[in-house]
């Protein structure tokens, strides 16, 4: 069996994937009624890991396919055209357990978990977030202790995807000293629902707004693990962490990719069937505006992922790579939500349903841009990275910078009429927020640079091109007038428009 799944040669595999999701989600069940269910069918999501989709995540030591990023990648993108849902579980299962259990686990508990992810159709999990810290992590009030050989965890977690669904959890705690208290670093722990005394129940189920193929709720930890199902970082437990949620976040792309192709194609399709005052909406040049919006985000993230599959092997530690990978993953969501919407609003009334694509893609990508770091926050990081940067380098000016620095040497002259600004580093959040969004799509038109010298679509290279400088020049004007409001907090005073009658 296993020879088979290494061997095969990926664009077969690839392929056979792709048709059998297009049949089992548009012939075999009505995935548009499905749409309204919580969870998966049994039977539609046994067929699903028939194809041993997560195998790409799995060492070849162990009978998987390598661990090879192109490769993950691919799979998330070929969910994400049906589902983005499917691209979600099969991105939550890669990224946030197999690929940091396979750089970090004990051998022998890699052995027994990853066969039974290849003959049983096990998934797994990550749980980081608690309810009065967020992202807060370093925070975090989950914690172990050991005691006779084995590590006993406590704590309470919610919002992890697949909640009271997964057969493996990488739990996050941290360790409590002999005075009781909390020390600063993060370790992780493999469990096993199987095993009573490493059982995590799901005490509370959340009815979550979109998404509804994954279960999310409140999930009570009470167990104990052996010792070798602690993962050993390289250094300490915090790096560990950046390494897996950086690589993560370079992943995001794989469920971007065949999420954004789906809105493309069906947009397309609808717009050059559907008629106005006898004219084709692709005729009609603000309709042609907005399909070329959705056309540069997918350039964009091709690009996104052609620099991915570049850097984000567990091979590489990626704990330092904060500016790229919150880049990445806060633009493509952002573009993942704006696309969405433009899907909706050219679709008309119809789009306006939730078992309609359009309708489904926004309130399914909405939460995007909210979990794994919120947008703002991660934007905000990345302009804190580059400035500090900037600072070492005693280099005020933005363009003259970002035309030396790594990431954006190539693409920063074709923004040299809007970022010829000097930056000083003491800004509110909300200018670094701005600031941020400008270094995301310069960094990220590079990679489309990049990916276009590897013989990438020239058409929609320039497409994407224009409308990133479009973009970042709106950007520099917000930044440049900065906005000082703060709201009122105490606002009822003479507010009501009644009374000024």
């Amino acid at each position: 069996m296993s020879s088979v799944i290494e061997h095969t040669e990926f664009a077969t595999f690839l392929s056979t994937m792709q048709k059998k999701f297009e049949y089992l989600f548009n012939s075999k069940f009505d995935y548009n009624k499905l749409s309204l269910n919580r969870d998966l069918p049994a039977d539609l999501l046994s067929e699903i890991m028939d194809l041993k989709p997560l195998s790409v995540a799995i060492p070849s030591i162990h009978g998987g396919r390598g661990a090879i990023v192109k490769e993950c990648l691919g799979v998330l993108s070929a969910a994400s055209y049906e589902s983005l849902s499917l691209s979600l579980i099969f991105g939550i299962n890669i990224a946030l357990f197999l690929e940091p259990l396979a750089k970090y686990g004990d051998l022998s508990v890699q052995e027994r978990i990853f066969k039974d992810f290849l003959e049983n159709k096990a998934m797994g999990g990550l749980m980081i977030t608690e309810k009065a810290y967020g992202s807060d992590a370093l925070n975090m009030q989950t914690s172990y202790t050991l005691e006779d050989d084995k590590y006993k965890i406590k704590g309470q977690k919610h919002w992890q995807g697949l909640s009271g669904a997964a057969d493996y959890w990488l739990v996050t705690a941290r360790k409590r000293n002999d005075k009781g208290d909390l020390i600063r670093d993060i370790d992780f722990f493999v469990t096993e629902n199987s095993i009573q005394e490493q059982h995590i129940p799901l005490v509370d189920r959340y009815n979550n707004l979109g998404l509804y193929a994954i279960p999310y709720g409140v999930n009570e930890i009470d167990i104990e693990v052996p010792v070798n199902q602690k993962l050993i970082p390289e250094s300490i437990g915090i790096k560990l962490m950046l390494d897996t949620l950086h690589r993560s976040r370079l992943q995001f792309p794989g469920m971007g990719m065949g999420f954004l192709k789906r809105l493309l194609d069906e947009t397309l399709k609808h717009t050059k069937n559907r008629k106005v005052s006898g004219l084709r909406l692709n005729e009609l040049d603000s309709v042609r505006y907005q399909l070329s919006r959705i056309e540069a985000a997918y350039t964009i993230c091709s690009g996104m992922c052609f620099h991915s599959s570049q850097v984000s092997s567990i091979d590489n530690n990626l704990a330092s790579s904060a500016i790229d990978a919150n880049s990445v993953k806060a633009l493509v969501t952002d573009l993942m939500q704006e696309s969405a919407q433009i899907a909706l609003q050219l679709s008309g009334a119809n789009g306006y349903r939730l078992d309609h694509y359009a309708g489904r893609a926004v309130v399914d990508s909405r939460p995007f841009q909210i979990f794994e770091g919120s947008n703002e926050m991660l934007y905000s990081q990345v302009a804190e990275g580059v400035l500090k940067v900037m600072k070492r380098a005693k280099q005020t000016n933005l363009l003259e910078f970002l035309k030396t620095y790594p990431l954006t040497e190539i693409a920063a002259d074709r923004f040299s009429l809007s970022i010829n600004i000097n930056i000083d580093s003491s800004l509110k959040q909300r200018d670094l927020v701005v600031i941020g969004k400008i270094l995301a799509r310069i960094i990220c038109l590079q990679f489309v640079l990049n990916m276009n010298a590897k013989g990438f679509n020239q058409g929609l290279v320039d497409i994407t091109a224009e409308h990133m400088q479009m973009d970042v020049s709106m950007l520099i004007g917000q930044f440049t007038n900065r906005v000082k409001t703060d709201p009122l907090l105490e606002y009822q005073e003479n507010a009501d428009w009644i009374t000024a009658l």
